[in-house]
């Protein structure tokens, strides 16, 4: 039963309980009166005002699982390439994912580091004492945000949803 189907039971209740007493003529009219329904629609605030946020942060917690999932995944095409063809690959797209998207719209990260003759670390994902997260290749997704940063301190690169480890953790950047 709803708030307001409530407050009409209850207003009858009332009528009935004083049927018995003389009623003036602005007493004679069905309906709500105006503090009836400033009382309502402060409930209805009060309630959506606690309700939104926490229904928001549910969905971003499900975004996030949805992008580790996808990782997970991803991982996996990766591995069966590597048995395959005895190399990871260069690009996502070898392995047939590559108009994957995140849950906030953005693609895939993916470097291949093993292998690769990348020449210094500066392209590689870095962790707080800036040591590579990764040493076989970096996947990841930008986030929320749609940015990032090559360390993981930087504050456009802690919404980002990372594999680092070699795979050990997949998670939140700020959480590694």
């Amino acid at each position: 039963m709803n708030f307001l189907a409530w407050l009409y039971l209850y207003r009858k209740y009332l009528e009935a309980a004083t049927s018995n007493v003389t009623k003036g003529p602005s007493e004679r009219y069905l309906g709500f009166t105006l503090i009836e329904l400033l009382v309502a629609l402060a409930l209805v605030g009060t309630i959506a005002s606690i309700g939104v946020p926490a229904y928001y942060k549910y969905v971003d917690k499900a975004d996030i699982a949805a992008a580790a999932t996808d990782i997970r995944s991803l991982e996996q095409f990766i591995t069966r390439y590597e048995v395959n063809e005895g190399e990871l690959p260069d690009f996502l797209t070898d392995v047939g994912a590559g108009g994957l998207t995140d849950p906030w719209g953005n693609p895939y990260q993916y470097l291949r580091i093993a292998g690769a003759g990348l020449k210094g670390k500066g392209a590689l994902r870095k962790d707080q004492k800036l040591n590579p997260i990764n040493s076989d290749y970096d996947l990841y997704s930008m986030g929320k945000d749609g940015a990032s940063k090559k360390p993981l301190t930087a504050k456009a690169s802690h919404d980002d949803v990372i594999r680092a480890a070699n795979g050990a953790f997949v998670g939140l950047a700020i959480n590694y």
